[in-house]
């Protein structure tokens, strides 16, 4: 019958007994007649319609109702029946039969629903209407009250000769109830919650409803002598901490101690870590063991783990002819003061349990101990630990003092009483073992953050039983100084060093002819400085200048004040040309010799008839045993990048040359990788940056991997004081203006359908090998299909001979050059491909417009850029980027048109520089040719984004392409 809305009704509460799930409670509505009185119709409401009666229903409705819902039968069996189809009748009968009945399944079932029962009833009290239901299903066949307070359990053990009885008595309101053999039923067991005489009663301490099930129909339970011992143990001393007891025969005695706090600590790997601290253990076999701190409070005799929930502790002493339950009562307010004591200092407890990692662990050990021993603290290592881990103070002092070309490092580590000189732990801090034996056996862990501060330190220093460090580690030394990392002492003359502001001006050598710019006499006076100090330097100004300018006068300034041997300056094949000119032209006093050619004299006894060497890195290469030989006043390496390679023959052989200074000369000190650096670093000052492995891990691997800014900084720290680097803005303001431009050429309909069809081709290649195998794998890949559709946006003749079509990048860069030309302008024509500065080529031939070429294969070299230097009828210069990046001079030129770009906008900045440098008259105009809707236009965005790798030091190609994620590959080919 269904319950109207509109007329009054009324919620109530129905408990019955189901056969195999026990007591449950079923919720309905009743309508309510004139007189308030409940009438015979009523519905069953659940979640489902409870929002129709919502006008009579309060917030306790709203959560009995789908609790209510869910100890119903159809819920339960949903819940837990194997099959989805399976009746009721099947699922009870199999789950509960006795003999094959499923005991796990059943008490899983009983938790269930006893769980749901204990929150109903405790909901209930709230002056909630309850029945019993009819067995003709009235649900409000008999009214019963929930009691609203809590009755108390006394439990009774009265050991006698024969044996132990055990009973409980229940009263409520200080009066006894007579609960046995009257009907009394528990309708929830997990608490107890007891029916009687239509009232249902709850219990203080959640008593367990199976502790009193048996009493129901029963005066007491007899306990034999025999198991005595057993059940004391383990049923009543468990009842003493809950409940309370009242004993004849044997003894109970309260005890109350002041705790003291114990610390115990010992290793645990992942799996061993406690549930509650698990995820932050599950690495610890991947990173070494981690450190399990656990808190427990002694009592009197008695040790009591924190975690434990009970406020009371028991423990049974067996006496000879009876027994003693010793009852103790925590005092839970003084241990959470302990708590907050280890919160307040960094370890986070709880549970009484904390996990750090081992080095952490320790370092707070040795900070905190001492003062948690004045509070109480004892701290202790388990048992179980198989290592004896020292525990206690540990200092270090470091001292750094001057010798004439180095720096001695003493060093002593104090381990509590053992003192352990600095250096025996070289090997520990380079490998970033923590663990150091003392000479007792004890393990002492190393702090972790001297791992950070003195790994440099001990990479950089050389020496087994005594540590020296080089002169050039001045930085480091500083930065141990200013850490208070180490206590310094030098000479004045270092000292000056570390405060100077300006470097001093040095006179120009009488020999020299002309003038230097201000910055140029700034980067000779620099040379003489690092050269006063006995560092290798790098003089790595932006191309166009004027390095060669800088070095032909220090040279100059070596020959006049009596350089004892000549100095080598190192270069490529292709600079030889220049730099005879230059020398010619500032530094005519200087005797030179051309070390180069296939002829050259092989006799070193001629070098003291001249004050230069000039030779290349292949001629070092072909001869380095015999310029070994020899120890030059410097050596200096132009282009120096020649050497990136520290494993290459080049690089080997030219480290292995021997003279008394060293200085570098490179636009781009970092090319494709920051291990340039270190090979480049390690010539002119060996030993600054570590060793290959150290490097590669410490920096490389860092910044370039992981992109780690502080690391590159550190890394800037070290090479600052040898590096000079100046970009053309900041010093070259005489230079007439640069102008950029960039011209979008629209692809030809043959030219879009060739691009397409490649692009597609590479795209789900590229794209599937990055799923399957990553990026390390798809590299190569991918620098194929980039360069075949870069080709193609310049002009698909460069990757399929038989194209006849044309292109609209040739079209815009021929109208171009037609009009730079015909106004009398000069242009140099820069691409990456000889294919696409063959196909230029051809088109100015047909047009008959002149023009001097350049490519990696041209012979005479100097010649060309006389011609186009010199003849006014030649106004065009077609160069290859990678054989005109560097070494030339073509001021004649006031246009320049990159024909492609790359990654690094650097690159294409070198070739710009070739006419915008020292001796340009004119505005320079630089047009980059860009194919749009191409790979072209998205290389453009890209370079605007890409972070450089090493700050203010150019990074290229290469490096770019590694660091390329698989979104950048996305869009470069969408």
């Amino acid at each position: 019958m269904n319950v109207y809305t509109t007329q009054p009704f009324q919620v109530i509460y129905s408990l019955f007994e189901h056969e195999y799930l026990g007591y449950l409670f079923e919720s309905f509505v009743v309508q309510v007649n004139s007189k308030g009185h409940l009438t015979l119709q009523h519905q069953n409401i659940s979640a489902k319609n409870a929002a129709e009666f919502a006008a009579r229903l309060d917030a306790d409705d709203f959560k009995l109702i789908p609790l209510i819902d869910q100890v119903q039968q159809d819920a339960v069996l949903k819940k837990f029946s194997p099959k989805k189809k399976m009746s009721a009748a099947d699922f009870f009968l199999k789950v509960y039969d006795p003999e094959k009945g499923d005991k796990a399944l059943q008490e899983a079932i009983a938790h269930y629903v006893q769980s749901r029962m204990g929150k109903i009833l405790e909901l209930l009290r709230h002056n909630k209407m309850t029945f019993i239901m009819g067995k003709d299903g009235d649900p409000a066949w008999r009214r019963i009250e929930i009691a609203p307070e809590r009755a108390t359990v006394l439990f009774h053990f009265m050991r006698n000769a024969d044996n132990t009885h055990y009973f409980p008595t229940i009263k409520y309101n200080g009066e006894k109830l007579d609960f046995q053999y009257k009907n009394a039923a528990l309708v929830c067991h997990e608490p107890a919650w007891l029916l009687l005489n239509e009232k249902i009663y709850s219990f203080e301490k959640n008593v367990d409803g199976k502790k009193l099930q048996p009493f129901l129909n029963k005066k007491f339970i007899a306990i034999p002598r025999s198991i005595e011992e057993n059940y004391y143990r383990k049923f009543v001393a468990p009842l003493v901490e809950q409940f309370d007891v009242n004993t004849r025969g044997f003894d109970i005695k309260s005890e109350k101690f002041v705790p003291s706090p114990y610390l115990t600590f010992s290793e645990i790997a992942g799996a061993d870590a406690p549930a509650v601290r698990r995820n932050e253990a599950e690495q610890a076999d991947a990173e070494g063991k981690k450190i399990l701190f656990d808190l427990a409070f002694k009592y009197g005799d008695y040790m009591v783990q924190t975690q434990e929930a009970r406020r009371v502790s028991v423990s049974m002493e067996k006496t000879q002819d009876s027994y003693i339950f010793h009852k103790l009562i925590r005092d839970l307010n003084k241990e959470k003061e302990y708590v907050k004591e280890l919160n307040k200092r960094a370890l986070e407890v709880k549970n009484g349990q904390a996990v750090l990692e081992k080095s952490a662990a320790f370092s707070w050990l040795n900070s905190n101990l001492q003062e948690l021993q004045g509070m109480g603290f004892t701290v202790q290592q388990s048992q179980r630990n198989s290592k004896s881990y020292f525990i206690g103070e540990i200092t270090l002092d470091v001292g750094i003092t001057e010798k004439n070309d180095w720096f001695d490092i003493y060093g002593t580590v104090r381990f509590g009483e053992f003192t352990i000189p600095f250096i025996k732990l070289k090997n520990h801090i380079l490998t970033k073992n923590s663990e150091f034996i003392l000479p007792n056996g004890q393990v002492a862990i190393i702090p972790e953050e001297w791992f950070t501060q003195y790994i440099e330190l001990f990479a950089f220093a050389e020496g087994e039983e005594h540590l020296t460090l080089k002169k050039h580690h001045m930085a480091l030394v500083n930065d141990l100084q200013n850490g208070n990392l180490a206590t310094v002492t030098m000479s004045r003359k270092l000292e000056k060093l570390r405060e100077f502001e300006t470097i001093e001006d040095q006179p120009l050598p009488a020999g020299f002819v002309g003038e230097l710019r201000p910055y140029q006499k700034a980067g000779y006076n620099w040379l003489h400085f690092v050269q006063n100090y006995k560092f290798g330097g790098c003089l790595a100004d932006d191309m166009g200048l004027g390095k060669t300018v800088q070095t032909l006068a220090m040279l100059q300034h070596r020959k006049e004040n009596g350089a004892e041997s000549a100095s080598l300056l190192v270069m490529p094949t292709s600079l030889v040309y220049n730099w005879m000119n230059e020398a010619q032209k500032f530094t005519p006093s200087l005797r030179i010799l051309n070390y180069t050619g296939t002829y050259r004299d092989k006799n070193v006894e001629l070098f003291s008839d001249y004050d230069v060497i000039l030779t290349s890195y292949g001629i070092v290469r072909l001869d380095a045993e015999l310029l070994q030989s020899y120890y030059f006043d410097y050596i200096i390496l132009d282009e120096s990048q020649a050497i990136k390679n520290p494993d290459s023959n080049t690089s080997r052989s030219v480290r292995a040359l021997k003279s008394r200074h060293r200085l570098i000369l490179t636009g781009t000190p970092v090319e494709n990788s920051t291990m340039d650096l270190w090979s480049q670093m390690s010539f002119i000052n060996p030993g600054l940056l570590g060793n290959q492995h150290f490097f590669r891990n410490e920096f490389l691997k860092p910044i370039e991997k992981e992109k780690d800014e502080q690391k590159t900084r550190r890394l800037h720290a070290l090479i600052k004081p040898f590096i000079l680097r100046r970009h053309k803005s900041q010093v070259a303001r005489e230079l007439p203006a640069k102008i950029e431009h960039t011209a979008f050429c629209k692809m030809t309909e043959e030219q879009e359908h060739a691009y397409e069809e490649t692009k597609s081709f590479y795209r789900n290649k590229i794209l599937t090998s990055l799923e399957e195998n990553g990026p390390g794998n798809t590299q190569f890949m991918l620098l194929q299909g980039l360069t075949k559709l870069r080709q193609i946006a310049n002009h698909p003749l460069m990757t399929d001979p038989g194209y006849e079509g044309s292109s609209g990048k040739l079209k815009e860069v021929l109208h171009k050059t037609t009009d730079v030309v015909s106004k009398g302008h000069k242009v140099l024509i820069f691409s990456q491909f000889v294919k696409h500065l063959e196909i230029i080529k051809n088109a100015l031939d047909k047009r008959e417009i002149k023009y001097t070429y350049l490519d990696g294969n041209t012979k005479n070299r100097h010649e060309q850029v006389e011609r186009f230097q010199n003849d006014p009828s030649i106004q065009v210069f077609l160069i290859s980027l990678k054989a005109g990046g560097v070494g030339l001079n073509l001021t004649a030129a006031d246009y320049v048109f990159i024909l492609d770009p790359w990654w690094n906008p650097a690159v294409e900045a070198q070739a710009v520089d070739r006419a915008h440098r020292i001796g340009q008259q004119n505005t320079v105009f630089t047009y980059k040719f860009i194919t749009k809707d191409t790979v072209e236009e998205k290389i453009l965005a890209l370079q605007n984004r890409k972070i450089q790798l090493v700050t203010d030091l150019i990074s290229t190609d290469e490096a770019v392409i590694k660091s390329l994620t698989k979104e950048d590959i996305d869009n470069l080919l969408s």
